[in-house]
């Protein structure tokens, strides 16, 4: 049995969801980063920036990897430019095109003239023009939305930790349910020497009502040999070190999200033997409720970073 002083541990763990906000000014312009983190194999940034900030991909995308190993991050920068005159131009091959069409349907409807006005007031004609930026300004521009950026990154992170301490908490509580099923499984009476006995007694007792042609030494010696495969000592043995398995992995700084999944799965493969050797109702019953509460401990383990 697991001591009571043992079931508490000290997680480190991770979540791979969570959302961070951060906003920045620098002269006229404002913006917003939003991250949003979920679940995923591997760590997949996918990063949507208005045009002319291509050039922070690289520094921003580094920045992401050093904090985070996994999970799938969309990360979006929105930008708006509040001071001196608006500046449009037009998307004259967008223009060229309408103009083609509207011409050719007042041809054949023998409508008025299309109207300037009209054609501009079409979404995508009239675009935003762009503030040319000195390369000094860009730069110091880019420094200050970089910094910003990396500020959400931090934000992130700790609400993948927040996340993480809340998802430690449950998963506890599962491994020390999992723990207790284990030792309530040990110490089973079904599984005690007379139990043993009394039922390999009275299945050898059935099979000589049956035929007095069977040989009963050599049926004690089958019996006694089935009983021995269906013990289930070694998958108890195995459960146990894999609840102290967990626990190291949950008190680790390092992201062990990966290793957790294979040993939810080898949690899950001691539970099925164990139930297809268990030779007592009792036994399968605290077999089914082991492979309940892992598959739940497995689905928290899908959020681990």
């Amino acid at each position: 049995m697991i001591p009571a002083a043992m079931t508490k541990t000290t997680s480190h763990i991770n979540s791979m969801t969570g959302f961070a906000r951060s906003t920045g000014t620098w002269r006229d312009f404002t913006w917003v980063w939003e991250l949003k983190s979920v679940n995923g194999k591997n760590l997949d940034l996918r990063f949507r920036l208005p045009t002319g900030f291509d050039q922070i991909e690289t520094a921003a995308r580094n920045a992401a990897s050093l904090a985070m190993k996994r999970g799938n991050v969309q990360i979006n920068l929105s930008l708006q430019s509040g001071g001196g005159e608006a500046t449009f131009k037009i998307n004259t091959a967008l223009l060229n095109e309408l103009s083609a069409a509207a011409e050719a349907l007042r041809d054949r409807l023998g409508s008025a003239p299309i109207q300037a006005e009209n054609l501009l007031a079409l979404r995508g004609v009239l675009e935003p023009g762009e503030q040319v930026l000195a390369e000094d300004d860009l730069r110091e521009r880019d420094i200050v939305v970089l910094a910003s950026f990396e500020q959400a990154v931090n934000d992130l992170v700790r609400a993948r930790k927040d996340e993480g301490t809340r998802l430690s908490v449950v998963m506890e509580m599962q491994l020390q349910r999992i723990a207790d099923l284990t030792e309530a499984a040990r110490i089973n009476p079904a599984r005690s020497v007379e139990a043993i006995r009394k039922r390999i007694g009275e299945q050898v007792a059935r099979l000589l009502e049956q035929s007095d042609s069977f040989d009963p030494q050599r049926l004690h010696q089958e019996a006694i040999l089935l009983a021995t495969r269906a013990d289930i000592q070694e998958e108890l043995d195995r459960l146990q070190s894999h609840i102290s398995a967990a626990r190291l992995l949950m008190a680790s700084p390092e992201p062990v999200g990966r290793k957790f999944d294979f040993l939810a799965q080898e949690f899950n493969r001691e539970a099925n033997t164990l139930c297809s050797k268990a030779n007592d109702p009792s036994l399968t019953a605290i077999g089914l409720d082991l492979k309940t509460i892992i598959d739940q401990l497995r689905e928290q383990v899908q959020n681990i970073e």
